[in-house]
C-alpha cells in the first residue's frame, strides 16, 4: 500500500458539520491519529466505531506549542514510513486555519516521498461570521492571542482572536489590545459557537476580558471594527492619511502651497524644540514635540509621494532595511559583546554599502560624510573626530591649550590688543577678525573633545545657566519695579553673583 497521510477538519465542533468527504476518509482510513481528544467530535466518532489515537500526551511532553507540532509532524511521517499505510490526522476546524502541523506535513511529505492530502472541513471562522454576525468582505484579520502585539492590530478591521486557551493567554491579550482601544471598548468573547448546548456568547468591555469563564480550545475574542479619533489616531495609517489630506486639493491651502524649501526651517527649528524637551527632562513635551517634527518628515514624504518618488512608507522600509543591515550583531551570525565592537561591525557596514554604489571608501577623504548643513559647532567637533581617526591630531592635552593660546594671541592682534611680531597694535579688518575668531572657536572645540565634551552640550548647558542667572537679576529688579535698562552694571553684577549661589547653581 502506497505511504501516505491525509489531513482532515473536523469542524470547529458539532458532528452535523462534518462533511461527507471527511467522514468517509475516516471510515475507511487503516489508522486515524487526532491532534486532541479535547474536542466535540471525537464522542462522536467513537460512537460511530471510529477508531483514533491522540497526540494528547506530546502536549504533556513538550515546552512550546511550536515543539508540539514538530514532534506530532515527526511521529506522523515515521508512522507513514514504517508501517507503510494511509493515514488520516484529523484536527479541529480546518487543516489550513490555525493549523501549524498541517504546513509542516505539506513540507515534509513531499521531501519524504510521502502522498499528502487536506480535506477541508468547517472551520470556526464559519461559525465566527455567522454569531458574530459580520462579512469577511468588509475586511478582517485572524491574530493569535499568544503572540498579539499593538503592531498588528488594525482598528478599522474586523479582528478574530484565536488561541484564546485559557484566561491567562485571555489577559495576555487584553493588555494588548488595551494598547490601542479604550478601556471600555466592547469586545465580544465567543465559546464553542456552533456546537449545540455547549455555545456561549457575551459581549464585554475590554478590561473584563479575562474575568470571563470557559476559555479553552474553542474559544474566540471579537474586536468589532471602530472609526473612532481616539483609536484609529494612534495609527501610522491615519498619519499618513491626513497628512495626504491637508496636501489635496480639498486640504488646506497653506499646507498646498508649501514646498521642500519653503518649510526647511521648520525642520529645523522643531528638532531644536524637541532637544530643549530632552533637555529639560519633560516627557509630555517631549511627546508634542516629537509629533510636531514627525510632521515635518511626513510633509516632506508627502511632496515627494504626490511626484512619484518615494513614500513615507519607502522611508520607514528603507530605514528597517538599513537598521537590519547594520546591526549584524543583533540580526545576523556577527558578535558584538560591547558597545565599540557594535560600532565596529556598523562601520564595516556602511563601507560595504559605498562599495555597492560605486564608491571606494579607501579613496574618499577622511572628512566625507559629514553634513554640510550641521551647526557650526557641530560639524568642527565631527571633523575633527574624523581627522584623529587617521592620525591627525595632538598627542597632549597641554598642546591643545597651546593651540588655543596661540590662536586668542592672533585674534588680539587682529583686534589691535596687542603687538604682532614688533609690527605695532594695529587693528585688522572685519574679515581677518572674523577668521581669527573662527580659528579660536576651532582650537576650543578641539579642547572639548580632549575633554570627552560635546561642544554643542557644554555650550547649551552654559546658555541655559546664563538664562537662570539673568532671570534671577531681572526678578530682584522688578521687584523695585524696575528693569535692567534702569539699573547700573554694578547693581546687576550684585545680584548676579547672588544667582551663582542659588541651590539650581
Amino acid at each position: 500500500m502506497a505511504k501516505a497521510i491525509t489531513v482532515v477538519g473536523l469542524g470547529s465542533g458539532d458532528e452535523n458539520q462534518l462533511t461527507l468527504g471527511v467522514l468517509r476518509r475516516l471510515t475507511a482510513a487503516d489508522a486515524v491519529y487526532l491532534r486532541t481528544e479535547d474536542h466535540p467530535v471525537v464522542r462522536y466518532l467513537q460512537e460511530q466505531g471510529i477508531a483514533c489515537s491522540s497526540f494528547d500526551h506530546i502536549y504533556e511532553a513538550q515546552s512550546s506549542f511550536e515543539d508540539v507540532y514538530e514532534a506530532i509532524a515527526s511521529e506522523l511521517l515515521r508512522l507513514a514510513e514504517e508501517e507503510g499505510r494511509h493515514i488520516v490526522y484529523a484536527v479541529p476546524g480546518h487543516p489550513f486555519v490555525a493549523e501549524r502541523t498541517t504546513l509542516l506535513l505539506r513540507e515534509r511529505c513531499a521531501l519524504a516521498g510521502i502522498a499528502f492530502e487536506a480535506v477541508g472541513g468547517e472551520s470556526f471562522l464559519d461559525q465566527a461570521f455567522a454569531r458574530f454576525g459580520f462579512d469577511p468582505i468588509e475586511g478582517f484579520q485572524l491574530l493569535d492571542a499568544s503572540s498579539l502585539s499593538m503592531s498588528v492590530l488594525n482598528p478599522r478591521l474586523h479582528t478574530v482572536i484565536g488561541q484564546v486557551y485559557d484566561m491567562y493567554t485571555a489577559s495576555d491579550a487584553k493588555l494588548a489590545l488595551m494598547e490601542l482601544y479604550p478601556d471600555e471598548h466592547t469586545v465580544w468573547v465567543g465559546h464553542a459557537l456552533g456546537v449545540a448546548g455547549s455555545e456561549s456568547m457575551a459581549a464585554v468591555p475590554l478590561y473584563e476580558l479575562d474575568r470571563i469563564k470557559g476559555y479553552g480550545n474553542l474559544s474566540l475574542i471579537y474586536v468589532p471594527p471602530t472609526q473612532a479619533d481616539a483609536v484609529v489616531n494612534k495609527t501610522f495609517p491615519r498619519l499618513h492619511e491626513i497628512v495626504g489630506i491637508l496636501r489635496s486639493p480639498e486640504g488646506c491651502p497653506w499646507d498646498r502651497e508649501q514646498t521642500h524649501q519653503s518649510i526647511r526651517k521648520n525642520l529645523i527649528e522643531e528638532t531644536y524644540e524637541v532637544l530643549e524637551t530632552l533637555d529639560d527632562d519633560d516627557p509630555d513635551a517631549m511627546c508634542e514635540e516629537m509629533g510636531d517634527l514627525l510632521l515635518q518628515i511626513m510633509l516632506h514624504a508627502q511632496m515627494e509621494e504626490e511626484t512619484g518618488s518615494f513614500t513615507a512608507y519607502d522611508v520607514i522600509a528603507g530605514l528597517n532595511e538599513k537598521l537590519l543591515r547594520r546591526h549584524p550583531h543583533v540580526f545576523g551570525s556577527r558578535d558584538a559583546d560591547n558597545s565599540e565592537e557594535a560600532l565596529a561591525r556598523w562601520e564595516e557596514v556602511k563601507a560595504e554599502e559605498k562599495r555597492q554604489k560605486g564608491l571606494t571608501p579607501e579613496a574618499l577623504s577622511a572628512l566625507h560624510g559629514v553634513p554640510r548643513d550641521l551647526p557650526g559647532l557641530m560639524k568642527a567637533y565631527k571633523l575633527q573626530k574624523k581627522a584623529a581617526k587617521v592620525g591627525f591630531d595632538w598627542d597632549r592635552i597641554e598642546d591643545v591649550l597651546a593651540k588655543v593660546e596661540e590662536e586668542l594671541a592672533e585674534l588680539k592682534a587682529e583686534l589691535g590688543l596687542q603687538p604682532d611680531n614688533g609690527a605695532g597694535s594695529t587693528k585688522g579688518t572685519p574679515e581677518h577678525q572674523e577668521e581669527e575668531l573662527g580659528d579660536l572657536l576651532f582650537s576650543i572645540v578641539n579642547l572639548a573633545r580632549f575633554l570627552s565634551c560635546d561642544p554643542e552640550e557644554a555650550l547649551s548647558r552654559t546658555n541655559r545657566k546664563f538664562v537662570r542667572r539673568f532671570t534671577y537679576v531681572e526678578e530682584k529688579l522688578r521687584e523695585s519695579g524696575r528693569s535692567p535698562a534702569d539699573a547700573a552694571l554694578e547693581e546687576m553684577e550684585h545680584y548676579w553673583q547672588e544667582a551663582k549661589k542659588l541651590p539650581q547653581e
